[in-house]
């Protein structure tokens, strides 16, 4: 448990965490600890450390936009003619212009990795049958076992717009 307290601090003065991001995988260390025997405990892959985003495909754009903007009082971080993204705290919620005759699904949700290494956790979905999207340093997509579309990268990841 020292070496991960130690790894959670080092990605804190690093940037790679905030503050919050600490006290809470803290709080959860110390939770997890106590309740689960330490056999069980050992870390099997990557640790998640927030749910950076979730991206929805609506019909309708900017109606969708306007709505959360108008009823949860997000502001605009980025936008483009087809996506904006929309501030949540320390995360986002982003917002795609489907097909106007698709129903509005989630598209995808996006994990914040504590020490992201692209190239290993490609590696590890590899071992599993799985595949990335593509070779991003930074952030990529894969489809997990049950079909959901799955993002990875550093917690700090703020999204793109194309």
């Amino acid at each position: 448990m020292i070496a991960t307290i130690e790894r959670m601090l080092s990605d804190l003065e690093q940037g790679k965490l905030t503050r919050r991001q600490l006290a809470v995988s803290l709080a959860a260390l110390a939770a997890g600890t106590a309740a689960v025997p330490s056999a069980l405990a050992a870390p099997t892959g990557f640790r998640a450390v927030s749910i950076n985003h979730v991206t929805v495909k609506v019909p309708d754009l900017h109606r969708t936009s306007q709505f959360y903007q108008e009823f949860f009082g997000m502001q605009i971080k980025q936008q483009s003619a087809t996506v904006q993204i929309l501030g949540v705290g320390d995360s986002f919620f982003g917002i795609e212009q489907g097909d106007s005759k698709t129903p509005a699904a989630v598209d995808h949700y996006d994990f914040g990795i504590v020490s992201f290494n692209a190239d290993a956790v490609r590696a590890k979905l590899a071992e599993r049958g799985l595949k990335a999207d593509s070779n991003s340093q930074e952030s990529f997509k894969f489809v997990d076992p049950d079909g959901f579309h799955v993002q990875v990268n550093a917690p700090d990841y703020v999204g793109h717009v194309s």
